[in-house]
């Protein structure tokens, strides 16, 4: 039995190295890994800015479509005489310039 544990001995010794070695491999990369992962998470990649803006501009230019409709049911109080609707146009063409006025220009469709 002493036999046996003597002989198993070197080849138990040579495996623990390597498991200490690997430990302390990890040990010295930890600081640098958990720093990286920071960096990522505190950092907006160029797809994910892409995406946002993307958001962005379809929900202004749902605000638009919302507006112009709005804008044309007033447009037709008032040409039947609402004087409330008429103003209420008025202000609703200001907020439609507003927000045109943040979106990108469009090539023109032929």
């Amino acid at each position: 039995m002493r036999g046996l544990f003597l002989a198993l001995l070197p080849a138990a010794s040579l495996m623990l190295s390597g498991c200490l070695v690997k430990t302390a491999a990890d040990v010295v990369t930890a600081p640098v890994k958990i720093a990286s992962k920071g960096v990522d998470l505190a950092t907006t990649s160029q797809s994910e800015a892409d995406e946002k803006r993307g958001r962005e501009l379809r929900k202004r230019e749902e605000r638009l479509g919302e507006l112009e409709r709005e804008y044309w049911k007033l447009d037709e109080e008032c040409e039947d005489g609402n004087r409330r609707a008429c103003d209420e146009q008025r202000a609703v063409y200001d907020e439609i310039e507003a927000v045109r006025a943040t979106l990108p220009a469009r090539e023109p469709e032929d």
